[in-house]
């Protein structure tokens, strides 16, 4: 049986080895910072994601394209082609109808900024992992890793414009759906590389920590991405600005059961039923509280850092909790609802990064 306080003392100044090869931690502090300015870029590309869909410009930009898409237009007359694109779609015609040239330009510098730092990141990822690579500093698996994360970058574009191209033609917004799947693939390609880069740093002291514990913080993990996913569904239908009080929701703690369950068949109101998308995000909010909470006081029994990272996982989630509520009752004002946005991000890299310690023992 391990024992949950058993310590191994590391020497600051020791080699340790890479755990997936023969590369010395020691010498990857150069890859690891490089990861966390990536992750650090990501998290930016969500909140201004989250800008571009508060101010409605996801749908300013009619087309994909990838390398020629980089510039913005450059002439009056481009300007002019690119309005006259936005103007041939549903979210113009029925909402947007007389909406100036100027206008225009505001919801189309959100949408292309938030293109451009998309390339931004794919650029800062490849060179430096090129660079990498031909010094040496990246072994194989490590490779494999760092590859596989790159692949996930170029996914998360591709189904970023499937989310745009469902508003294109028969919608004035994006499917809700597309729009959670993007929202969580980000925040996967957020964790997977605040884990990878976490996963380089030598640890100075090594504490066994408990199979029960690792597996409480994978749970708490899973349910950070379960609630972002289903904040997404939120935010696809607006559902934030239909029900605005709180602890009550519609008069009741609990909705009756026949409204949450209106539509048939009855799976559609986890996605497209307004009341119950909502609930289902406030109700699973408790459930996250609840888990911070357990993880915590299981924590304590281990002491030293894993406590102090359990304790400042349930404060994150706390404030986050905090905000998500100011953001209901203010309806959803953008400094509100980014804020929102970006406290998720942390709550997340505070998981991955506990349960990437607690794995390692540290």
């Amino acid at each position: 049986m391990v024992k949950d306080h058993v310590v191994a003392r590391v020497p600051a100044d020791a080699d340790v080895p890479h755990a997936d090869g023969p590369v010395e931690r020691d010498k990857l502090r150069p890859v690891r910072l490089w990861l966390y300015f990536v992750a650090a870029l990501v998290v930016l590309m969500v909140v201004v994601g989250g800008a571009t869909r508060l101010t409605e410009s996801g749908l300013s930009i009619t087309e994909w394209k990838p390398v020629t898409g980089t510039l913005p237009p450059l002439s009056n007359t481009a300007w002019q082609a690119e309005f006259d694109k936005y103007r041939q779609i549903p979210q113009y015609q029925q909402i947007n109808r007389g909406m100036s040239l100027d206008e225009f330009k505001y919801i189309f510098w959100w949408e292309w900024g938030h293109r451009l730092l998309g390339r931004v990141i794919g650029f800062a990822f490849l060179l430096p992992f090129l660079f990498f690579l031909w010094r040496g500093l990246i072994d194989r698996p490590l490779g494999w890793k760092l590859t596989g994360l790159f692949v996930l970058g170029g996914a998360q574009g591709a189904v970023g414009w499937w989310m745009v191209a469902s508003g294109l033609v028969h919608r004035v917004d994006v499917s809700q759906y597309r729009l959670a799947t993007h929202l969580t693939l980000a925040c996967i390609i957020l964790a997977a590389t605040v884990a990878v880069a976490v996963s380089l740093k030598p640890a100075r002291e090594k504490r066994a920590s408990p199979d029960w514990l690792r597996g409480y913080a994978r749970i708490l993990l899973i349910a950070v991405l379960i609630q972002i996913f289903l904040g997404g569904l939120v935010a696809g239908l607006d559902a934030g600005l239909t029900y605005t009080t709180w602890p009550l929701m519609d008069g009741h703690l609990v909705p009756p059961l026949e409204n949450l369950l209106v539509q048939q068949p009855v799976w559609r109101n986890f996605f497209e039923n307004v009341l119950t998308v909502q609930f289902n995000h406030r109700l699973f909010a408790y459930v996250l509280f609840a888990l911070a909470v357990g993880h915590w006081l299981s924590a304590r029994r281990v002491k030293g850092k894993v406590a102090q990272r359990a304790l400042i996982i349930l404060a994150l989630v706390i404030a986050q909790a905090a905000i998500g509520i100011l953001t209901l009752v203010y309806q959803v004002p953008i400094d509100l609802a980014l804020a929102h946005q970006f406290g998720a991000t942390l709550v997340l890299i505070a998981v991955t990064v506990n349960l990437v310690r607690l794995k390692e023992g540290a």
